[in-house]
């Protein structure tokens, strides 16, 4: 039996599929190393502005599509996709239901705490709501951002010294100042209130956090190209938020010959 990491709920978002820079390969290794009763795929999973463009698709990226599908058919997961705004594309469809998969505007998570109000988030962000034109400015300055950072790290490795994310310390300002202006979580927790709710589960604006705002328990799953982190909650009920740096020293990555190669169900229950 496998080192596993089992919890009742495991919530994540962001992931970019279709983007060079989506640590997809992380991303995969968390979830093959994880078992739940549930999955929420909290939007912005596949980014269809990047692939309208000129995106990036490769066999890990396809792989994460099977890992979902094969939680879905042979792990009893019952998976909830939100739809993010880089994947608003499933807007006109929603809401869909499958057996073991639906796909939806909003959802609500019942939790021994309460219910908790799950969304990804951009219909509060003032800028993605109500200019669309300058969001995408902003995604393309953003990667731009990124293909610096991927040459910044390639200087750092040569020179023997760790990654540090060059846009996300660039970013965490900017979205501060978005943030700001759209009073971001202050909206959601707002309606997370309104709504009867405990607590909110987002995404969106690739801040991982796990706080209160006033009454309202305040949780973000982070992002999968830069914070690399994400949500479980146990089987009492409470959440933690996980960080795959300290994830990999428990559940170490194999190698990148060993990961490519193995099969979507090499690790079993």
């Amino acid at each position: 039996m496998k080192h596993l990491l089992r919890v009742r709920t495991v919530i994540i978002s962001d992931v970019h599929l279709g983007t060079p820079d989506s640590k997809v390969r992380e991303v995969n290794h968390f979830l093959r190393h994880t078992r739940s009763a549930k999955l929420i795929l909290n939007g912005d999973i596949i980014d269809a502005w990047q692939l309208k463009r000129s995106g990036q698709w490769t066999k890990a990226h396809t792989r994460f599509i099977r890992i979902i599908l094969k939680k879905l058919e042979k792990r009893d997961t019952e998976v909830v996709y939100l739809r993010g705004n880089h994947d608003d594309i499933l807007a006109s469809f929603l809401p869909l239901d499958f057996e073991g998969l639906c796909i939806v505007e909003d959802h609500v998570h019942e939790n021994p705490r309460g219910r908790y109000l799950v969304l990804h988030g951009d219909v509060f962000d003032t800028v993605t709501k109500n200019f669309v034109w300058l969001a995408h400015v902003g995604d393309w300055g953003y990667r731009i951002l990124l293909q610096l950072n991927r040459a910044y790290n390639a200087w750092r490795a040569w020179r023997g010294q760790e990654y540090w994310s060059l846009s996300k310390a660039i970013k965490a300002r900017v979205k501060e100042a978005v943030s700001h202006v759209s009073n971001f979580e202050a909206h959601i927790a707002q309606l997370a209130h309104e709504r009867g709710c405990t607590g909110v589960i987002c995404g969106h604006i690739h801040t991982a956090a796990d706080k209160m705002i006033g009454d309202i328990h305040y949780l973000n799953s982070g992002d999968w190209v830069e914070s690399l982190t994400a949500i479980v909650e146990h089987w009492d009920g409470r959440f933690e938020l996980v960080d795959f740096v300290k994830f990999a020293r428990e559940f170490p990555m194999e190698s990148e010959i060993e990961s490519e190669s193995m099969p979507v169900d090499a690790v079993e229950a």
